[in-house]
């Protein structure tokens, strides 16, 4: 199962990434699978990291940010890498790895309308057949859009144990799903059949956050509302945004939303 690394690199300060990415792959180990953390080492593409890596990674200064369209740059200059949800589906797909699991996935940002800022994660859902299992999509972002688009990029999205779209932070969004199931065999049985029929794209997985450990929808989208308008006050956009915002969130909320 794949795993990605812009958590590691840029998502949660050191050693808290160490701490996560060497626990995400002691779960996966422990539930029968091979974890396979994704990044671009050296100038190389790499799926699957050994303990040593990952700990070089967690503490390395400058390591860069990587989107599908930066690979080709970053093996060139042989630089080190974080991989993002869409970067990782790529290499992940190129080494037959066909289930990824993240937080959460990128999407339609708020505004968009206006500012254009779409996630490549959604063009990369809709032309890579890999599974992707996450807690719905980052909450700072416009969650009704980015399903309106996952919709017409024909990209299954299927609720495990949920008839509704979590929201990163919280369980709810309040935007119902079309396809719910109860049992992961069930799930796997969609894949397989989705690809079997010749569909190309992959498929976004919704697995909820613990109960224990989700914030109250309501309390959460006022703290990313003060957040985005601080953004939006300071002009931050494009790559910059969402590190921004979900640092403000962290702040806003006295640490528990990066719990």
């Amino acid at each position: 199962m794949a795993l990605e690394s812009t958590i590691i690199t840029h998502g949660l300060p050191h050693p808290l990434n160490e701490e996560t990415a060497l626990k995400a792959e002691s779960l996966v180990r422990e539930a029968g699978a091979v974890p396979a953390t994704v990044a671009v080492i050296d100038g190389r593409m790499r799926a699957g990291l050994d303990r040593k890596e990952i700990v070089q990674l967690a503490s390395q200064e400058g390591a860069m940010k990587a989107s599908r369209r930066d690979i080709a740059a970053l093996l060139v200059k042989k630089a080190t890498a974080g991989t993002t949800v869409a970067a990782t589906m790529f290499i992940a797909a190129l080494a037959r790895i066909p289930l990824f699991a993240t937080g959460g996935t990128g999407g339609v940002h708020r505004g968009a309308e206006t500012s254009f800022d779409i996630s490549a994660d959604l063009a990369e859902l809709a032309r890579t057949p890999v599974a992707v299992v996450s807690a719905g999509v980052k909450s700072i972002l416009d969650i009704g859009k980015t399903m309106e688009l996952l919709e017409s990029l024909s990209v299954p999205v299927i609720g495990l144990r949920t008839s509704e779209f979590p929201s990163f932070f919280s369980r709810r969004s309040g935007i119902r799903l079309d396809h719910r199931f109860d049992r992961v065999e069930d799930i796997a049985a969609v894949m397989a059949r989705h690809w079997e029929l010749g569909s190309r794209s992959g498929l976004l997985i919704a697995n909820p956050i613990p109960e224990a450990d989700a914030l109250p929808a309501a309390e959460i989208e006022a703290q990313i509302r003060n957040a985005v308008r601080e953004a939006e006050a300071a002009r931050i956009g494009q790559k910059e945004v969402t590190p921004f915002l979900l640092e403000r969130v962290k702040a806003l909320t006295g640490g528990r939303s990066l719990a």
